[in-house]
């Protein structure tokens, strides 16, 4: 993103025109972005070649599966309606990695018609769920068990997923049982250990210090696993002050990791894919005085974009059209919605704004439209894609019609 002549450019569109022929509020995504950000994750690892299954819950639109699935990416999926799009997207089923707590029996039954190439195990329970459909099918089953590492991965505590505390996977003890139970089953093949620690990280220690548990786990268990799948959870600069996760210092850990244990690497990124490739373009629909601060009104709500009133999430919002004149007090920028947490960010200092004006809200590529929701019996923004000189319509603004 650029300004010319104070004027935003995002892919060398006018976010200003764009936003007066289609409308807001509108999500605009470039298709270069996304190009760029998938070309640098294989070049980081491309010493050992890991599957890449992108995480599908990140964005779920199917035309943004589509594009990426044309850099030969897998998907990794936590329900039978994410399975399906993976599949409607065109994504081989050898690709697809089943995750998740919770699947039910009809939704396993669905992976298994399907061929997928793995399904992540969280319970006992559930392997006994899985094994009992698959004798029901005659078939054998490729499964993981997820391992809980109870290693801290440093982030917000809503997206930490690897503590002990937390409900995903299952500790040391359970799963060496598990390992043994599944050497003489029938009918499941167990092929991989799975972790997944937390989203938004952005220190390469937290994933040092699981490398090192599974290592160890791995020589208790005695048992070769095919996969080894370290989930996602790479972080993006939200701040925009080059807070990055080295990926470099990551990999080499995993070199050193495979050096012992040679088992083939899959990777289920999701934010770092797509996070900082698109912008929520909005318009202000008033601006009021409030106590020692100013009320930017959009026309974008939490039912939006959920990330802020969720997470409390930072984003950088910016101007659409530039001024040199600074606001006398403090913005903040809050939707529509009848809701204290529909607030996006306040910033001191910002230039001065008009209502009708747009602004932008950026990096809401991922978990923004795979959140939205018709709270307030609100319609679905739009998406576009910036495809070098075309504009694409990949999401048609939902109609009120559409949700009465």
């Amino acid at each position: 993103m650029n300004y010319i002549n104070n004027k935003l450019s995002f892919d060398n569109k006018l976010i200003d025109s764009i936003a007066k022929k289609y409308g807001t509020p509108l999500y605009c995504y470039s298709f270069e972005k996304i190009k760029k950000n998938i070309t640098s994750f294989k070049k980081n690892f491309k010493s050992f070649s890991p599957l890449i299954c992108f995480a599908v819950k990140s964005n779920t639109n199917i035309k943004i599966l589509k594009e990426i699935k044309k850099f030969n990416i897998g998907a990794d999926v936590v329900s039978i309606g994410e399975l399906m799009k993976a599949l409607k997207a065109g994504i081989k089923p050898q690709k697809i990695v089943f995750s998740g707590v919770g699947k039910t029996a009809e939704e396993i039954e669905y992976a298994v018609t399907k061929n997928i190439l793995l399904i992540n195990t969280e319970s006992k329970s559930e392997i006994l769920e899985i094994e009992k459909i698959a004798k029901k099918k005659r078939k054998i089953i490729n499964i993981g068990i997820r391992l809980n590492p109870n290693t801290d991965a440093k982030t917000l505590s809503q997206i930490s997923t690897g503590k002990k505390e937390n409900k995903f996977g299952v500790n040391q003890k359970i799963f060496l049982q598990l390992v043994n139970y599944l050497k003489d089953s029938k009918y499941l093949n167990l092929k991989c250990l799975s972790v997944h620690i937390g989203s938004q990280i952005l220190n390469h220690k937290p994933y040092e210090n699981m490398l090192k548990v599974i290592d160890k786990i791995i020589s208790k268990s005695n048992h070769k696993f095919e996969y080894i799948d370290l989930g996602g959870g790479m972080g993006i600069d939200y701040e925009h002050n080059n807070s990055k996760l080295n990926l470099k210092k990551y990999s080499k850990n995993i070199q050193k990791f495979l050096k012992k244990n040679n088992s083939n690497i899959i990777f289920e990124p999701g934010r770092s894919i797509i996070g900082d490739t698109a912008i929520l373009v909005s318009q202000i629909i008033y601006i009021k005085d409030g106590f020692k601060k100013k009320f930017v009104i959009l026309d974008s709500a939490m039912n939006d974009f959920m990330r802020p009133a969720l997470y409390n999430a930072s984003h950088k919002i910016i101007p659409i059209r530039k001024n040199k004149i600074k606001s006398n007090k403090s913005y903040e920028f809050v939707g529509p919605i009848c809701e204290s947490t529909d607030k996006f960010s306040t910033i001191k200092k910002f230039q001065k704004l008009n209502e009708e004006e747009y602004i932008a809200i950026c990096d809401v590529g991922a978990y923004g439209t795979s959140l939205a929701s018709n709270y307030n019996v609100r319609p679905k923004p739009m998406e576009i894609l910036i495809k070098g000189l075309k504009i694409k319509v990949i999401n048609k603004r939902q109609k009120l019609s559409e949700i009465m």
